[in-house]
């Protein structure tokens, strides 16, 4: 049996982690064995992100301490949550691929950045492309108009040359 003291210091350490995470990921794991929570743990902790089973109680207690009442409610039956303070859509993309993975796993909701997330959000933000492939498409958008400046400014020099080739064509023949 668990202390008084030890539930506080873990409703503590929740209501840390969860004024930290920039997003928060609450999933039913019913139908989830050891292995496969793990599994998902591992995945998770490569992208900086924690996955713990808690008491419910324990969760909403710690959501009121950090200002989350939104997130009460999704505490109903076989919980865990989720916690990520680093790249949020790498977190998203691995609950995605993993419940692709396994029908067990169901997202019942969660936050970002302080704002409500329904599963469809959650979804819809692991489809995001990685940072480093939205940034490559930033820096191409730069790149494309200056490409067609130099192509153009290139294509009026070629055609200056040409003009003046033919002009000395032309004074040569006469």
């Amino acid at each position: 049996m668990i202390t008084r003291e030890a539930k506080e210091k873990m409703i503590e350490e929740i209501t840390e982690e969860l004024k930290e995470a920039e997003l928060v990921v609450v999933t039913d794991y019913r139908g989830l064995n050891v292995r496969m929570i793990n599994a998902l743990r591992g995945r998770l902790r490569v992208e900086k992100a924690q996955y713990r089973v808690t008491k419910n109680t324990m969760n909403r207690l710690a959501c009121r301490k950090a200002g989350f009442e939104m997130l009460e409610s999704l505490f109903e039956g076989p919980t865990a949550i989720a916690y990520s303070s680093a790249d949020p859509v790498a977190a998203a993309k691995i609950f995605n691929e993993f419940a692709k993975e396994n029908d067990a796993l169901v997202i019942k909701g969660g936050m970002l950045s302080g704002r409500m997330l329904d599963p469809a959000a959650i979804k819809a933000l692991g489809e995001i492309p990685p940072r480093e492939i939205l940034l490559a498409k930033v820096v191409g958008g730069f790149q494309a108009p200056i490409s067609g400046l130099v192509g153009a400014l290139h294509g009026n020099l070629r055609n200056l040359v040409y003009i003046l080739d033919a002009v000395r064509l032309q004074k040569e023949s006469a």
